[in-house]
């Protein structure tokens, strides 16, 4: 955090226009990152979170929670989702602070000790496969694990589980919905080539915000606009619409998010043609 600070502090992105395609209702403390350290934020979010079509399965998984041994959390979302349905049927967290806990990171761990609960598992990488190699170590044949997450989402979590033994129980908690407002502002910024960088939160912002946009839209970015993504996965989302990852950190959260584009901007002189600098 020090780090973060002190990047934010000499404003490395000052003259910068950072494009957020978080979702508008969790895109706040990335902006105020990025705005301190002297960025102009264009929020161009490329999703919104919904509630799933039907709470039954949820409903039905909560009113079972003494028959789980695990409950799983893959996202800040997830968690806020569980709080609103626990709420909405006059139920308490005390029943999820009995089982053994997963988070897949640390923003996921500290929404749930908001709640109380106390988590067991946060791997050391923040992505589904480091999820399951510590989950590997500590769940077994018998086990029965409640995942409350996105509507399609990556399978790897559930197969690789069952491949142990383990008994999962996947529940929708909620989904997230292209959202289309404001795309004629966004790319006539994209286009004038005053944007220097384009950020990726997850996979479906990636997916969403390409889609809105032609390949040769795309392609006439290369070279101007910097790409950055949280990780491995987004990136290789964002690879698909030929969209190559120039900017992700090493730790797959917001504020390292925050500081890898400080880092790269910090390096690039601003005399420099938008993007001419990437090679810098």
């Amino acid at each position: 955090m020090a780090r973060v600070t002190r990047a934010l502090d000499e404003r490395p992105l000052e003259g910068r226009t950072i494009v957020v395609t978080r979702a508008r209702a969790q895109a706040q403390r990335f902006a105020q990152l990025l705005e301190a350290a002297g960025a102009r934020v264009l929020q161009a979010p490329a999703i919104v979170i919904e509630p799933p079509a039907s709470w039954e399965l949820l409903d039905t998984a909560l009113a079972a929670l003494d028959s789980f041994t695990w409950v799983v959390f893959t996202s800040v979302n997830g968690v806020a989702m569980v709080d609103r349905r626990l709420t909405a049927r006059g139920l308490a967290w005390a029943a999820i602070t009995r089982k053994r806990v997963a988070a897949i990171g640390p923003a996921t761990a500290e929404a749930l000790a908001e709640h109380g609960v106390r988590v067991e598992l946060v791997p050391a990488e923040y992505r589904a496969e480091a999820l399951v190699e510590g989950l590997r170590r500590v769940v077994g044949p018998g086990d029965r694990v409640l995942l409350p997450r996105a509507k399609e989402t990556r399978d790897v979590l559930v197969v690789e589980l069952r491949r142990l033994g383990v008994a999962v129980t996947e529940v929708p908690a909620y989904q997230t919905r292209r959202v289309e407002d404001g795309v004629v502002r966004l790319r006539e910024a994209l286009a004038s080539g005053s944007v220097d960088a384009v950020t990726f939160t997850s996979s479906s912002t990636a997916r969403n915000f390409a889609e809105q946009f032609s390949d040769d839209e795309r392609s006439a970015w290369r070279g101007r606009i910097a790409v950055a993504s949280i990780g491995p996965i987004t990136a290789a989302t964002a690879a698909e619409y030929g969209l190559s990852t120039d900017v992700m950190p090493s730790e797959y959260t917001i504020p390292a998010l925050a500081r890898a584009l400080a880092d790269y901007f910090s390096r690039a002189p601003k005399s420099a043609g938008r993007r001419s600098r990437r090679s810098e």
